[in-house]
């Protein structure tokens, strides 16, 4: 990972990634959203809201992922700390839902510009036809000039449902959307390649290619900088919409304009370019949008194929399965040493690929009486990620 050029060389880098974007996803954390007290902070919605008014009449589109209900329904049932039982944050959630909707109502009000709240768990991610009335709702409200106001929806939300943060939801938003740009603000500036709480030189990374082992070694060693997990919560927002093909940018959404710069292509936060070989909308739900049900551990053969050939999953190369999963549900492929290698959408139950495994496909309907198809995952329903860094 390294950041080389000069300051004109950067500049251009960053405006010919970002000259083709029209839809914005924004991701908006609680630090940006509340004062120093933990409310929410009126001036800045104001400002937001001015300054995406000025960005639509320029023809740009946005959709935002707000954070801040937690912290509203705190400050209204008079919770000082956060609240210590599961009942208690969604019924915060639930309180501050309210408040944080009036707030962005009442900023974009003065402009004549409609708001729209979504709020969606992971199960509405999940399922395939859940996830495309998703789409279709936040595409449709898109189209009629409303700003879909996205957030998890925390009141009934539990573990296994759960998207695990907002930086993540963002990043799914990007295929489910078929957006342009993912815009992460928070209040830092931007990807440093040092902890700049520890070591005052340290220095902004203006443009990032790709989050690779280095880029993720910094974050870990700059943890304090961002809180715990937040620059990991970030980086894997970040690998997710690369993959889809589209850049996204870290940046400090306290500063007054910030947004409008980064969408000018001023040298603002950090850019981190997108994967060259994007996927799909389908492959990338199939790879980030739901979770799996089981792990097909696969021999050297069988990773070669899938990961340079381009080929489907056959029998013959799997050596274990794990887990109890269905006809069609989402596994791990991983190579012997545990590295995932690839996801995809199995065409055989569980135990029906443990009595064919390490078989050649022709002996399919020997071994169980029928064959479905020759394939345990076509390639069709398979995404390789080992190249992807994920």
């Amino acid at each position: 990972m390294k950041e080389s050029g000069t300051p004109t060389d950067i500049t251009a880098c960053r405006r010919e990634a970002l000259s083709p974007v029209g839809l914005v996803v924004v991701k908006l954390g609680s630090a940006v959203l509340t004062d120093g007290e933990g409310r929410l902070d009126a001036a800045f919605f104001a400002r937001f809201a001015n300054e995406l008014a000025t960005l639509i009449g320029r023809g740009y589109r946005f959709i935002i992922v707000s954070s801040g209900a937690v912290a509203a329904g705190r400050e209204a049932l008079g919770y000082r700390q956060p609240p210590p039982t599961i009942p208690e944050k969604q019924a915060c959630a639930a309180v501050g839902q309210v408040r944080l909707m009036w707030h962005y109502e009442q900023a974009f009000a003065p402009y004549g510009q409609v708001v729209a709240q979504v709020l969606l768990t992971g199960d509405d991610v999940h399922n395939r036809r859940r996830y495309l009335n998703a789409r279709n709702t936040i595409t449709t409200l898109v189209e009629r000039g409303v700003i879909p106001i996205v957030n998890e929806n925390d009141t009934v939300v539990v573990r296994e449902i759960k998207f695990g943060d907002n930086d993540r939801l963002a990043a799914l938003l990007t295929s489910l959307a078929e957006v342009d740009l993912l815009v992460l603000l928070s209040d830092i500036d931007g990807f440093f390649a040092a902890d700049p709480k520890v070591d005052a030189s340290a220095r902004r990374l203006s443009v990032v290619a790709a989050v690779d082992r280095e880029v993720e070694a910094l974050a870990s060693a700059s943890q304090s900088a961002y809180g715990t997990g937040g620059m990991g919560s970030k980086l894997r927002g970040v690998k997710q919409a690369a993959a889809y093909g589209i850049p996204t940018v870290i940046a400090n959404g306290k500063r007054p304009g910030t947004l409008t710069r980064v969408l000018a292509g001023e040298d603002e936060g950090t850019i981190f370019l997108p994967a060259e070989n994007r996927l799909t909308c389908r492959k990338h739900w199939i790879a980030f949008g739901v979770p799996v049900r089981g792990v097909l551990r696969l021999d050297d053969g069988a990773v070669r194929a899938l990961v340079t050939g381009g080929r489907s999953l056959l029998p013959s190369g799997i050596v274990a399965v794990a887990g109890d999963f269905g006809v069609g549900d989402p596994v791990s492929c991983v190579a012997a040493d545990g590295h995932e290698v690839a996801r995809g959408l199995t065409s055989y139950a569980a135990a029906e690929v443990e009595r064919i495994r390490g078989h050649r496909s022709g002996d399919i309907a020997a071994i169980l009486g029928y064959r479905a198809v020759d394939e345990v995952i076509h390639r069709d329903n398979l995404v390789v990620l080992e190249d992807r860094g994920t």
